[in-house]
Protein backbone atom coordinates (compact mmCIF):
# COMPACT_ATOMS: atom_id res chain seq x y z
CA UNK A 1 0.00 0.00 0.00
CA UNK A 2 1.23 3.49 -0.93
CA UNK A 3 0.30 6.31 1.44
CA UNK A 4 0.18 9.79 -0.11
CA UNK A 5 -0.03 12.65 2.38
CA UNK A 6 -0.62 16.34 1.80
CA UNK A 7 -3.05 19.00 0.70
CA UNK A 8 -6.14 18.77 -1.43
CA UNK A 9 -7.41 22.08 -2.77
CA UNK A 10 -9.42 23.69 -5.52
CA UNK A 11 -7.69 25.37 -8.48
CA UNK A 12 -9.63 28.29 -9.93
CA UNK A 13 -8.59 28.23 -13.59
CA UNK A 14 -9.50 30.85 -16.23
CA UNK A 15 -12.08 29.58 -18.70
CA UNK A 16 -10.64 28.86 -22.17
CA UNK A 17 -12.89 31.56 -23.64
CA UNK A 18 -11.22 34.31 -21.58
CA UNK A 19 -9.62 36.92 -23.84
CA UNK A 20 -6.35 38.78 -23.11
CA UNK A 21 -6.97 41.69 -20.77
CA UNK A 22 -10.29 40.29 -19.58
CA UNK A 23 -11.28 38.90 -16.19
CA UNK A 24 -13.28 35.94 -17.40
CA UNK A 25 -15.01 33.21 -15.41
CA UNK A 26 -12.91 30.93 -13.19
CA UNK A 27 -13.54 27.20 -13.35
CA UNK A 28 -13.14 25.30 -10.05
CA UNK A 29 -11.01 22.22 -10.62
CA UNK A 30 -9.77 19.75 -7.98
CA UNK A 31 -6.05 19.91 -7.30
CA UNK A 32 -3.14 20.00 -4.89
CA UNK A 33 0.14 18.23 -5.57
CA UNK A 34 -0.31 15.23 -3.25
CA UNK A 35 -3.99 14.95 -4.19
CA UNK A 36 -3.05 14.75 -7.87
CA UNK A 37 -0.43 12.11 -7.11
CA UNK A 38 -3.01 9.98 -5.29
CA UNK A 39 -5.49 10.39 -8.15
CA UNK A 40 -2.82 9.29 -10.64
CA UNK A 41 -2.03 6.18 -8.62
CA UNK A 42 -5.68 5.29 -8.16
CA UNK A 43 -6.47 5.66 -11.85
CA UNK A 44 -3.51 3.49 -12.77
CA UNK A 45 -4.70 0.78 -10.40
CA UNK A 46 -2.12 0.94 -7.61
CA UNK A 47 -3.18 0.35 -3.99
CA UNK A 48 -3.13 3.91 -2.64
CA UNK A 49 -4.44 5.63 0.47
CA UNK A 50 -4.69 9.40 0.94
CA UNK A 51 -3.96 11.22 4.20
CA UNK A 52 -5.21 14.78 4.50
CA UNK A 53 -7.89 16.91 6.12
CA UNK A 54 -10.77 18.01 3.92
CA UNK A 55 -13.37 20.64 4.60
CA UNK A 56 -16.96 19.62 5.17
CA UNK A 57 -17.95 22.28 2.61
CA UNK A 58 -19.10 21.46 -0.91
CA UNK A 59 -15.56 21.59 -2.28
CA UNK A 60 -14.42 19.07 0.33
CA UNK A 61 -17.28 16.72 -0.54
CA UNK A 62 -16.38 16.90 -4.24
CA UNK A 63 -12.68 16.30 -3.55
CA UNK A 64 -13.49 13.19 -1.49
CA UNK A 65 -15.89 11.83 -4.09
CA UNK A 66 -13.30 12.23 -6.86
CA UNK A 67 -10.75 10.29 -4.82
CA UNK A 68 -13.18 7.43 -4.37
CA UNK A 69 -14.22 7.42 -8.03
CA UNK A 70 -10.51 7.23 -8.94
CA UNK A 71 -9.95 4.16 -6.76
CA UNK A 72 -8.20 5.89 -3.83
CA UNK A 73 -8.69 4.55 -0.29
CA UNK A 74 -10.05 7.43 1.84
CA UNK A 75 -10.09 5.63 5.20
CA UNK A 76 -7.40 7.97 6.62
CA UNK A 77 -9.08 11.19 5.51
CA UNK A 78 -9.97 13.68 8.22
CA UNK A 79 -12.83 16.18 7.89
CA UNK A 80 -13.38 19.56 9.53
CA UNK A 81 -15.41 22.78 9.27
CA UNK A 82 -12.44 24.86 8.06
CA UNK A 83 -12.69 26.12 4.44
CA UNK A 84 -11.01 24.51 1.46
CA UNK A 85 -7.73 26.01 0.25
CA UNK A 86 -8.12 27.89 -3.04
CA UNK A 87 -5.40 28.36 -5.66
CA UNK A 88 -5.94 31.02 -8.34
CA UNK A 89 -4.21 29.77 -11.47
CA UNK A 90 -2.99 31.96 -14.30
CA UNK A 91 -2.16 30.20 -17.59
CA UNK A 92 0.69 31.54 -19.74
CA UNK A 93 0.86 31.40 -23.57
CA UNK A 94 2.90 28.16 -23.36
CA UNK A 95 0.38 26.50 -21.04
CA UNK A 96 2.49 27.01 -17.92
CA UNK A 97 0.65 27.83 -14.69
CA UNK A 98 1.36 30.31 -11.92
CA UNK A 99 -0.58 30.45 -8.67
CA UNK A 100 -1.75 32.68 -5.85
CA UNK A 101 -3.26 31.05 -2.77
CA UNK A 102 -5.98 31.57 -0.19
CA UNK A 103 -4.62 29.59 2.77
CA UNK A 104 -5.60 31.21 6.04
CA UNK A 105 -7.30 28.79 8.42
CA UNK A 106 -7.95 26.15 5.77
CA UNK A 107 -8.66 22.50 6.45
CA UNK A 108 -5.62 20.80 4.96
CA UNK A 109 -3.11 22.60 7.18
CA UNK A 110 -4.98 21.41 10.32
CA UNK A 111 -4.30 17.70 9.69
CA UNK A 112 -3.61 15.61 12.81
CA UNK A 113 -1.03 12.86 13.18
CA UNK A 114 -2.73 9.54 12.34
CA UNK A 115 -0.73 7.47 14.82
CA UNK A 116 1.49 4.49 13.94
CA UNK A 117 1.17 3.47 10.30
CA UNK A 118 -0.02 -0.03 9.52
CA UNK A 119 2.52 -2.58 8.30
CA UNK A 120 0.77 -2.80 4.93
CA UNK A 121 2.00 0.73 4.10
CA UNK A 122 5.34 0.19 2.37
CA UNK A 123 5.74 3.60 0.72
CA UNK A 124 5.05 7.11 2.02
CA UNK A 125 4.91 10.02 -0.43
CA UNK A 126 4.75 13.68 0.68
CA UNK A 127 5.13 17.14 -0.79
CA UNK A 128 4.13 20.66 -1.80
CA UNK A 129 2.27 23.13 0.46
CA UNK A 130 1.75 20.51 3.17
CA UNK A 131 5.47 20.72 4.01
CA UNK A 132 5.36 24.51 4.40
CA UNK A 133 2.16 25.38 6.24
CA UNK A 134 2.01 24.78 9.97
CA UNK A 135 0.80 23.05 12.02
CA UNK A 136 0.35 20.39 9.34
CA UNK A 137 3.94 20.66 8.08
CA UNK A 138 5.28 19.30 11.36
CA UNK A 139 2.82 16.40 11.19
CA UNK A 140 4.03 15.35 7.76
CA UNK A 141 7.67 15.92 8.72
CA UNK A 142 7.17 13.53 11.64
CA UNK A 143 5.74 10.89 9.28
CA UNK A 144 8.73 11.32 6.99
CA UNK A 145 11.14 10.66 9.84
CA UNK A 146 9.12 7.83 11.42
CA UNK A 147 8.46 5.71 8.35
CA UNK A 148 11.00 2.94 7.98
CA UNK A 149 10.03 1.95 4.45
CA UNK A 150 10.36 3.72 1.11
CA UNK A 151 9.94 7.50 1.34
CA UNK A 152 9.31 9.79 -1.63
CA UNK A 153 9.38 13.59 -1.53
CA UNK A 154 8.37 16.26 -4.04
CA UNK A 155 8.95 19.71 -2.48
CA UNK A 156 7.07 21.36 -5.40
CA UNK A 157 8.13 24.83 -4.30
CA UNK A 158 5.65 27.70 -4.28
CA UNK A 159 7.93 30.69 -3.57
CA UNK A 160 5.03 33.03 -2.78
CA UNK A 161 4.10 30.80 0.17
CA UNK A 162 7.61 30.38 1.63
CA UNK A 163 8.01 33.36 3.98
CA UNK A 164 11.60 32.50 5.02
CA UNK A 165 13.51 30.86 2.13
CA UNK A 166 16.71 30.41 4.15
CA UNK A 167 14.90 28.59 6.95
CA UNK A 168 12.97 26.42 4.49
CA UNK A 169 16.13 25.43 2.60
CA UNK A 170 17.73 24.41 5.91
CA UNK A 171 14.65 22.40 6.84
CA UNK A 172 14.70 20.71 3.43
CA UNK A 173 18.33 19.67 3.93
CA UNK A 174 17.42 18.17 7.31
CA UNK A 175 14.93 15.84 5.56
CA UNK A 176 17.41 14.40 3.08
CA UNK A 177 18.75 11.50 5.21
CA UNK A 178 15.14 10.26 5.45
CA UNK A 179 14.33 10.62 1.73
CA UNK A 180 14.83 7.71 -0.67
CA UNK A 181 13.43 9.21 -3.88
CA UNK A 182 13.50 12.97 -4.39
CA UNK A 183 11.34 14.04 -7.32
CA UNK A 184 11.37 17.72 -8.30
CA UNK A 185 11.44 20.13 -11.21
CA UNK A 186 14.59 21.83 -12.39
CA UNK A 187 13.07 25.15 -11.24
CA UNK A 188 12.52 23.72 -7.76
CA UNK A 189 16.06 22.36 -7.70
CA UNK A 190 17.51 25.76 -8.65
CA UNK A 191 15.40 27.47 -5.97
CA UNK A 192 16.44 24.99 -3.28
CA UNK A 193 20.09 25.23 -4.33
CA UNK A 194 19.85 29.02 -4.57
CA UNK A 195 21.94 28.64 -7.71
CA UNK A 196 23.11 25.91 -10.11
CA UNK A 197 20.97 22.81 -9.42
CA UNK A 198 23.32 20.13 -10.78
CA UNK A 199 26.05 20.38 -8.10
CA UNK A 200 23.28 20.50 -5.51
CA UNK A 201 21.81 17.23 -6.80
CA UNK A 202 25.11 15.45 -6.13
CA UNK A 203 25.26 17.01 -2.67
CA UNK A 204 21.75 15.75 -1.92
CA UNK A 205 22.72 12.25 -3.01
CA UNK A 206 25.80 12.42 -0.78
CA UNK A 207 23.54 13.43 2.12
CA UNK A 208 21.56 10.20 1.86
CA UNK A 209 18.99 10.51 -0.93
CA UNK A 210 18.77 7.26 -2.90
CA UNK A 211 17.87 8.79 -6.27
CA UNK A 212 16.79 12.15 -7.70
CA UNK A 213 14.33 12.46 -10.58
CA UNK A 214 14.18 15.92 -12.16
CA UNK A 215 11.59 17.14 -14.64
CA UNK A 216 12.86 19.77 -17.11
CA UNK A 217 9.78 20.81 -19.07
CA UNK A 218 10.27 20.38 -22.80
CA UNK A 219 13.80 19.03 -22.19
CA UNK A 220 12.45 15.82 -20.68
CA UNK A 221 13.15 13.96 -17.45
CA UNK A 222 16.46 12.87 -15.92
CA UNK A 223 17.24 10.48 -13.07
CA UNK A 224 20.40 10.68 -10.96
CA UNK A 225 21.20 7.55 -8.98
CA UNK A 226 23.43 7.32 -5.96
CA UNK A 227 25.96 5.16 -7.84
CA UNK A 228 26.60 8.00 -10.28
CA UNK A 229 24.31 6.76 -13.06
CA UNK A 230 22.45 9.44 -15.02
CA UNK A 231 19.52 8.52 -17.29
CA UNK A 232 17.53 10.88 -19.52
CA UNK A 233 14.34 10.51 -21.54
CA UNK A 234 12.67 13.08 -23.83
CA UNK A 235 9.14 14.38 -23.49
CA UNK A 236 6.39 12.71 -25.51
CA UNK A 237 5.19 15.17 -28.19
CA UNK A 238 1.63 16.38 -27.67
CA UNK A 239 -0.49 19.51 -27.98
CA UNK A 240 -0.24 21.27 -24.61
CA UNK A 241 -3.43 22.74 -23.18
CA UNK A 242 -1.88 23.54 -19.81
CA UNK A 243 0.77 22.04 -17.54
CA UNK A 244 -1.35 21.83 -14.38
CA UNK A 245 -0.65 18.50 -12.69
CA UNK A 246 2.10 17.42 -15.11
CA UNK A 247 4.79 17.04 -12.44
CA UNK A 248 2.32 15.35 -10.10
CA UNK A 249 1.49 12.86 -12.85
CA UNK A 250 5.20 12.10 -13.27
CA UNK A 251 5.42 11.57 -9.51
CA UNK A 252 2.40 9.25 -9.40
CA UNK A 253 3.46 7.32 -12.49
CA UNK A 254 6.92 6.73 -11.01
CA UNK A 255 5.38 5.44 -7.79
CA UNK A 256 3.14 3.14 -9.84
CA UNK A 257 6.07 1.81 -11.85
CA UNK A 258 8.15 1.17 -8.72
CA UNK A 259 5.25 -0.63 -7.03
CA UNK A 260 4.60 -2.79 -10.10
CA UNK A 261 8.31 -3.66 -10.24
CA UNK A 262 8.21 -4.77 -6.60
CA UNK A 263 10.47 -1.92 -5.46
CA UNK A 264 9.06 -1.04 -2.05
CA UNK A 265 12.17 -0.66 0.13
CA UNK A 266 15.04 1.85 0.35
CA UNK A 267 17.58 -0.84 -0.61
CA UNK A 268 15.43 -1.86 -3.56
CA UNK A 269 15.33 1.69 -4.87
CA UNK A 270 19.09 2.06 -4.57
CA UNK A 271 19.62 -1.08 -6.64
CA UNK A 272 17.49 0.01 -9.64
CA UNK A 273 19.74 -0.27 -12.74
CA UNK A 274 19.96 2.38 -15.42
CA UNK A 275 17.87 0.54 -18.02
CA UNK A 276 15.04 0.18 -15.52
CA UNK A 277 15.20 3.90 -14.74
CA UNK A 278 14.89 4.56 -18.48
CA UNK A 279 11.74 2.42 -18.60
CA UNK A 280 10.28 4.14 -15.52
CA UNK A 281 10.98 7.65 -16.83
CA UNK A 282 9.55 6.79 -20.24
CA UNK A 283 6.36 5.56 -18.62
CA UNK A 284 6.12 8.75 -16.53
CA UNK A 285 6.75 10.97 -19.57
CA UNK A 286 3.96 9.24 -21.50
CA UNK A 287 1.56 9.68 -18.57
CA UNK A 288 2.41 13.38 -18.26
CA UNK A 289 1.89 13.94 -22.00
CA UNK A 290 -1.74 12.87 -21.56
CA UNK A 291 -2.27 15.15 -18.57
CA UNK A 292 -0.94 18.26 -20.34
CA UNK A 293 -3.14 17.58 -23.35
CA UNK A 294 -6.28 18.44 -21.35
CA UNK A 295 -7.34 21.24 -19.05
CA UNK A 296 -6.56 21.00 -15.35
CA UNK A 297 -5.00 18.12 -13.48
CA UNK A 298 -6.59 15.16 -15.26
CA UNK A 299 -4.15 12.25 -14.99
CA UNK A 300 -4.61 9.27 -17.32
CA UNK A 301 -6.37 6.02 -16.56
CA UNK A 302 -4.63 2.66 -16.87
CA UNK A 303 -6.21 1.87 -20.24
CA UNK A 304 -4.84 5.08 -21.75
CA UNK A 305 -1.32 3.86 -21.00
CA UNK A 306 -1.92 0.24 -21.94
CA UNK A 307 -1.68 -0.89 -18.32
CA UNK A 308 -3.42 -4.20 -17.62
CA UNK A 309 -5.80 -3.98 -14.66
Amino acid sequence: MILVGGEALVDLVPAPSTQPGELGPLLPLPGGGPYNVAITLGRLGAPVRFLSRLSTDGFGDALKQRLELSGVDTSMLQRGPEPTTLAIAGIGPDGSARYSFHLEGTADRAVRHPGPLREEITTVSLGTLSLVLEPGASVYERLLREHGGLTVLDPNIRPAVVTDPTAYRARFRSWLPDVDLLKLSIEDAAWLADGDPLPAVREWLDQGVGAVVMTRGAAGIVAFAGDGAEVEVPTVPTKVVDTIGAGDTVHGALLFWLHNAGITTPDGLRSVPGDHWREALGFAAKAASITVSRAGAEPPYAAELGVQS
